[in-house]
């Protein structure tokens, strides 16, 4: 019984070790999950139901809150402050913790919005938006290229 329980507690120490994530590796100024998977086109959008296309704006939404506000630092996913040269000291390091805190608490505010009251949109108004939110996103992609 000892043994067993000796096992388990070295295990599970060791799991714990094998994942725990190091706290002074600067984070990515962009999310990691701030990137639209696809573009659509108007027909294509045409075609789908009020609750896909709602999914879609919601998306795209997140996309554009964690990119925009950073795009004078980095567009892409990736790049952290160090990267840039800031650095990454304890007052840099709280300021990037306070910020993706403060855009999180936005966004559960934002999308809990957007869920209750986007489904009284007009569908077509709807459509212009996701069509005009991925054309922001390519915008940006043609602005980190300059």
């Amino acid at each position: 019984m000892k043994t067993k329980i000796i096992f388990l507690t070295l295990f599970m120490l060791t799991a714990s070790f094998a994942f725990s994530q190091n706290k002074n590796t600067p984070r990515s100024i962009i999310s990691s999950g701030a990137a639209i998977k696809k573009y659509h086109e108007l027909e294509e959008l045409k075609r789908m139901q009020k609750g896909e296309l709602l999914d879609l704006y919601v998306e795209r939404i997140q996309v554009l809150v964690k990119t925009l506000p950073y795009i004078a630092l980095a567009t892409k996913p990736g790049i952290t402050i160090a990267d840039l040269g800031i650095p990454y000291n304890s007052e840099n390091k709280k300021t990037m913790e306070d910020q993706a805190d403060a855009t999180a608490s936005f966004l559960d505010t934002t999308v809990n919005f957007q869920r209750k009251m986007v489904p009284y949109s007009d569908k077509d108004n709807l459509i212009s938006a996701i069509l005009f939110y991925e054309n922001t996103m390519r915008a940006l992609h043609e602005f980190s290229s300059l």
